[in-house]
């Protein structure tokens, strides 16, 4: 038996007004072949668990082609195309196989082509057929399309926010593709895509009313015949006709009780609309109350800077607001690749005057002028070894550095856009998290896993930006309508 195994995963943040482009890929991680094998092989990701699964059984792994980008702009055509005709071609040439199991993010946009993640399927049907097995797994922030579940003979999304559960999910993909391929099952699949947007600041799987929802998941788990069931709650930030909450299930030869069953998470997420929309404190009323607190540190999620969803990582809104209010030992991690340089060429030690973050657009404040030392210069390389959202081990910011002020702030200035997923992306760097009175964080649930072991209180904050919670922000021109809550009326 020979089961092909592939991935492209790419969170597009269409409001983002860069691009992402093939280097973009090639600097996080492409691999082809072998290479395949050496660079997911134990790791924390679906393709992990694909490859624990296969590599346990009787079988020829098949690797092919896999890579991602951090989450940023729509992928510009050339990218897009020169990638997947990277993945057709090694399909093409690694024929004949049983089975093939693709790792997919479903949020992923191209210029040319708004849901590239079908586009895909479809362009890997063209070279399979249609009967051979195809097993995918996706992001719980997946907007899915009909097309996407068409092409597939089952579809396993993330349970997790934070993502700590893709080597499960992609454990039970392979296990699914393995019984499909030896005639044991015949998996059909349902999908129910109700008018409705579940805001970031409520998909926090462990507390309501997202774990509502997955305690329905683990219910329809239950009933016989049913193989899997997911939530995908959606990607706003991709502004593209399939943007919004969906609810799928596969069952065994019973087309029936898969729609049963996604029609029954569907009315539970319905049910609970309104608790599923958001209300957010301002930055001005979130720092004052984080200084104000009795113990430290205050971490501040700023949600319009969500780096995990595609923004800039440069955001100096919340750090700005520190300073009009006088506080004191705050820890806030920019984007600023001349501000690096600058260090760099001042030398550890060194007394800089910089002007730092706000460069990407005009969206997330404006730069600040700064006044401090130089106290670390890094080649931003850590690794985390605990399991983290997005099932990454090794991590690379650039090169870095880490400049003290007279008030105690700590600004950690990076070359690269790095996801707060890692609290290493601190201790890495020598400083003590718990000694800050606030940590300024750009993300929403996913850096959860890594700041809750520290944190005296989390707060996420209403900051604007290019992952700001409320939807009624954007300039849709190409969703569907109505969706709550953004017409009232759906």
């Amino acid at each position: 038996m020979r089961i092909g195994v592939a991935g492209f995963l790419h969170e597009s943040n269409t409001f983002l007004g860069v691009g992402t482009e093939y280097a973009d890929f090639e600097a996080v991680t492409l691999t082809r072949g072998l290479a395949l094998l050496e660079r997911w092989t134990g790791t924390n990701h679906e393709l992990g668990g694909f490859l624990d699964v296969l590599l346990s059984e009787e079988v020829e792994v098949v690797p092919l082609f896999a890579t991602f980008a951090i989450p940023s702009g729509t992928i510009t055509a050339g990218a897009f195309e020169r990638i997947a005709g990277e993945l057709i071609s090694e399909l093409r040439d690694s024929l004949p196989l049983d089975g093939l199991l693709i790792a997919l993010h479903g949020a992923t946009v191209s210029a040319d082509v708004p849901d590239a993640d079908g586009e895909i399927l479809q362009r890997v049907r063209s070279v399979l057929g249609r009967q051979l097995p195809l097993v995918t797994t996706l992001d719980l922030h997946a907007n899915v399309s009909p097309r996407m579940i068409a092409l597939a003979d089952a579809t396993v999304a993330y349970r997790t926010n934070p993502h700590l559960d893709q080597r499960e999910r992609g454990r039970e993909a392979a296990v699914l593709l393995l019984r499909t391929v030896r005639g044991e099952i015949q998996p059909v699949q349902a999908l129910e895509t109700p008018p409705m947007v579940i805001q970031i600041s409520k998909q926090h799987t462990a507390s309501f009313p997202a774990l509502a929802l997955y305690d329905e998941v683990q219910e329809v788990l239950r009933w016989p015949g049913i193989l899997t069931a997911s939530v995908a709650m959606g990607f706003y930030y991709a502004d593209v006709a399939e943007m919004g909450a969906s609810f799928f299930a596969t069952a065994d030869g019973d087309a029936e009780l898969a729609r049963k069953a996604a029609r029954h998470l569907t009315d539970r997420a319905w049910a609970l609309r309104a608790e599923l929309t958001g209300n957010l404190p301002s930055p001005e009323v979130a720092v004052r109350a984080a200084l104000a607190a009795e113990h430290g540190p205050v971490v501040l999620m700023d949600v319009g800077d969500n780096v995990g969803a595609g923004s800039p990582a440069d955001s100096t809104i919340l750090f700005a607001e520190v300073l009009r209010q006088g506080g004191r030992d705050t820890l806030v991690i920019l984007y600023d690749p001349e501000s690096v340089a600058v260090c760099l060429d001042a030398g550890p030690g060194a007394r800089v005057r910089l002007s730092v973050g706000a460069k990407t657009d005009h969206l997330h404040g404006a730069p600040m002028g700064i006044e401090g030392v130089v106290r670390i210069l890094s080649d931003g390389k850590f690794v985390e070894r605990e399991v983290r959202h997005g099932g990454w081990g090794n991590f690379d910011q650039g090169l870095t550095a880490v400049v003290e002020t007279a008030e105690g702030h700590s600004i950690i200035l990076t070359s690269r856009r790095m996801a707060p997923m890692s609290l290493q992306q601190v201790l890495s760097l020598g400083i003590r998290p718990e000694s800050k009175k606030i940590l300024i964080v750009k993300g929403v649930v996913a850096p959860r896993a890594a700041y809750q072991p520290v944190a005296a209180e989390i707060v996420l904050v209403d900051t604007p930006g290019v992952t700001t919670d409320n939807p009624k922000y954007f300039d849709y021109r190409h969703r569907r309508r109505p969706l709550y809550p953004l017409e009232e009326s759906a």
